[in-house]
C-alpha cells in the first residue's frame, strides 16, 4: 500500500490496496491518515455494495439518511448521488453539495465520515467534470487571531437543514422533507474527537443563528467564519476517476460540489455511505 500526501494542508492518495481484502495493519494506516489529512482518495477499487458497506463499518456505525427515496433498493445504507433520470425523475440526490457545508450538521450526532464511491464520472473531451472541493475547518480555526478564538470558544450555533439554504433555491424538490428535520445547536468551534484540534463548525447554508446573540450580529459572525473556512489556502480539489473511493472527515472540513456537467449528455453516479459520529463538543 502506498500513501501519498497532497501538497495542500489536507488530502492524501492511497494506492496498491484492495479494500475488499484489507489487513488490520493496513486499515490502521488508512484510519491514521484519514484522521491526519481529513480527506483521502483510495484509487482503483472494485467493490460490491456489501464490500463498500463493510469497509465503512470499520470506522463506525452506518448512519441512515432521511432522503430514503434515493437509497439503494437492496442496501438502504447506500444513498445514490446522481444526475441520472428515469421516467423523468431523479434516481438519486442530484444537487448534493451545491453549497459549502459539512454533512448533516443539522443532526444531533453529525456523521464522522462520508464515503463516496464513483461508478460513473461525467467526461468531456477526455476531461473529468464534477470536481469536489474541500477546505480545512481545522486550519481555518488555527489561522484565527487569539482574541477571535477566545470570543467564539463558548458560542453555540443553530443548525437547520431547511434554514437559510431554503431561500437560495437549492434542493427545492426535497424541501418538504427538510422542513421536518428539527433544528439543533452545536459549538461554533468544535473539538475533533480523534485529534483534539479545534475546527470551525458553521456554514451559510445551515446555520441560522447563534444562541444568546442578536440575529443580525449572529449571521454576520457566521458568515465571516464561514468565509474564512473556505479560503483558497485551506483547500484541496479532487478530480474524480471511476472506481475512486473518496472519504472525508465531517468535523475537520467542509466541501462543495462543482456542477459543470448536465443531464443527459453527462452521466454521474456515486454510491454514498455515511459513518455515524459523536455529539459535537
Amino acid at each position: 500500500m502506498q500513501i501519498t500526501h497532497t501538497p495542500n494542508v489536507i488530502g492524501a492518495h492511497i494506492t496498491q490496496v484492495d479494500l475488499a481484502n484489507l489487513s488490520d495493519a493496513d486499515f490502521a494506516s488508512i484510519e491514521k491518515t484519514f484522521n491526519e489529512r481529513s480527506v483521502i482518495c483510495i484509487r482503483d477499487q472494485k467493490l460490491t455494495e456489501r464490500q463498500l458497506i463493510d469497509f465503512a463499518k470499520r470506522f463506525g456505525n452506518i448512519e441512515p439518511h432521511f432522503l430514503k427515496h434515493y437509497t439503494h433498493p437492496d442496501h438502504a445504507e447506500i444513498l445514490y448521488i446522481s444526475n441520472i433520470k428515469k421516467d423523468g425523475k431523479d434516481i438519486g440526490h442530484a444537487d448534493a453539495g451545491s453549497v459549502w457545508h459539512t454533512d448533516m450538521s443539522y443532526t444531533e450526532r453529525p456523521p464522522r465520515a462520508t464515503l463516496l464511491y464513483a461508478l460513473e464520472v461525467p467526461m468531456e473531451n477526455g476531461v473529468a467534470l464534477g470536481d469536489t472541493l474541500f477546505s480545512s475547518a481545522a486550519a481555518a480555526h488555527d489561522s484565527l487571531p487569539p482574541e477571535t478564538q477566545k470570543r467564539i470558544a463558548n458560542l453555540r450555533a443553530i443548525h437547520q437543514v431547511a434554514g437559510r439554504r431554503a431561500k437560495t433555491g437549492t434542493g427545492q424538490q426535497d424541501q418538504a422533507l427538510r422542513r421536518n428535520q428539527p433544528a439543533v445547536v452545536h459549538p461554533v468551534a468544535r473539538t475533533h474527537p480523534f485529534t483534539g484540534r479545534k475546527c470551525l463548525y458553521v456554514s451559510k447554508g445551515e446555520c441560522e443563528g447563534i444562541e444568546g446573540m442578536a440575529q443580525e450580529e449572529a449571521l454576520k459572525l457566521v458568515d465571516q467564519l464561514a468565509d474564512i473556512t473556505v479560503e483558497e489556502r485551506f483547500r484541496y480539489t479532487h478530480r474524480w476517476q471511476v472506481r475512486d473511493l473518496l472519504m472525508w472527515d465531517n468535523c475537520a472540513l467542509q466541501h462543495l460540489a462543482s456542477f459543470d456537467y448536465q443531464w443527459p449528455q453527462h452521466r454521474r453516479l456515486m454510491h454514498r455511505v455515511t459513518v455515524g459520529g459523536s455529539v459535537p463538543v
